[in-house]
């Protein structure tokens, strides 16, 4: 039960940064705190040390961040499987 909170939690946080209604600012705002929200919870429920949280909420942060910035911009990243992407204009 407690997953499903946390993944609740996370989901409720992730859907906020794609407001219309907000400023840029505040959607950066919005996709740091939730990336890095999303980050330590998944860390707190892998059972990580202390470090790997703080890495953890790190890396949510700076990916919630690009998510913003791309969803202000509407533009997408697609992956090419090789560990590269290209940008392209979202569906």
């Amino acid at each position: 039960m407690k997953t499903w909170t946390m993944a609740i939690a996370t989901a409720s946080i992730m859907a906020i940064s794609g407001c219309d209604t907000m400023t840029s600012e505040q959607r950066t705002v919005a996709g740091v705190a939730g990336g890095a929200a999303a980050g330590l919870v998944t860390a707190e429920a892998l059972g990580a040390s202390s470090e790997w949280r703080l890495i953890s909420a790190l890396a949510g942060a700076a990916a919630g961040t690009v998510v913003a910035q791309n969803n202000q911009r509407n533009v997408c990243a697609y992956a090419r499987g090789d560990g590269t992407y290209y940008e392209a204009p979202c569906p």
